[in-house]
């Protein structure tokens, strides 16, 4: 893949200050876009300020923004200061998400809604903002990340699994409208990834993880993030409305 295709490209990563996020941002900054680094809790925000200092030290430009996405006036508030040091955004990545994992039947409201106000909700707030530029321009890329589970299901994660399914349903539907527009709304739904939200998982799960992947380990941030880079490239301009799975082949 061409070192600089997405030279004067800016990109919008949420939920970038470590893990899968901040592997993308890199990635992207990698094929030379300018990125602007979202994160959400106080806590993050020296770490998102280091992943924007790597970049920039990458020969990008790059600047990290907090906003909780699920808050349409935080996500409105984080456009308008990117669109304002940046221009615009062309490529948008939502993969800032949260899981409450529960059994159905212990699953309280709240943690239902919560769930789903994020990870779906987050990326109808920051699509619906950017979308109008990119179709005006003629030129976006829209990638969300799921995730396997919605694809198989997975015990205690109905929430969880029904907005990335969602999420999933909602990108295919977005593709057919914009498809004209040369804008393309893709997913990559990665299998288990070796992340902050795996480590705290048991070593016996963990194991299992392995026994039912073909490629029998866990995946790294850095294979999901050339997943999306992939997707964002120029060249990949007749690829829409697809899951692109980084599973290790534990559903097929």
């Amino acid at each position: 893949m061409s070192h600089q295709s997405l030279k004067g490209k800016v990109s919008l990563v949420t939920g970038a200050s470590r893990g899968i996020g901040k592997a993308i941002a890199a990635e992207l900054a990698a094929a030379g876009s300018d990125v602007a680094v979202n994160f959400v809790s106080p806590s993050s925000e020296d770490k998102a300020k280091q992943v924007a200092d790597k970049l920039v030290q990458m020969g990008v430009r790059a600047r990290a923004y907090r906003a909780d996405v699920s808050d349409i006036a935080q996500a409105d508030g984080m456009i308008a200061d990117i669109v304002r040091d940046f221009g615009r955004v062309d490529v948008l990545v939502n993969n800032a998400a949260i899981n409450r994992d529960k059994t159905f039947m212990k699953l309280p409201r709240e943690q239902w809604d919560e769930v789903v106000r994020v990870n779906l909700g987050g990326a109808y707030n920051l699509i619906h903002a950017l979308l109008p530029s990119m179709v005006e321009t003629g030129w976006g890329r829209i990638i969300s990340i799921v995730s396997v589970v919605a694809q198989m299901g997975n015990f205690g994660q109905t929430n969880y699994s029904a907005s990335k399914g969602a999420v999933m349903a909602f990108t295919k539907s977005l593709a057919r409208e914009v498809g004209r527009k040369n804008v393309t709304v893709n997913c990559v739904a990665p299998g288990y990834i070796e992340t902050d939200m795996t480590a705290g998982v048991p070593e016996k799960v963990i194991n299992h993880v392995k026994d039912i992947t073909p490629i029998g380990r866990l995946g790294s941030p850095e294979e999901v993030a050339f997943a999306v880079r992939f997707l964002a490239d120029p060249r990949a301009s007749y690829i829409t409305g697809q899951v692109v799975a980084v599973n290790g082949g534990m559903y097929m």
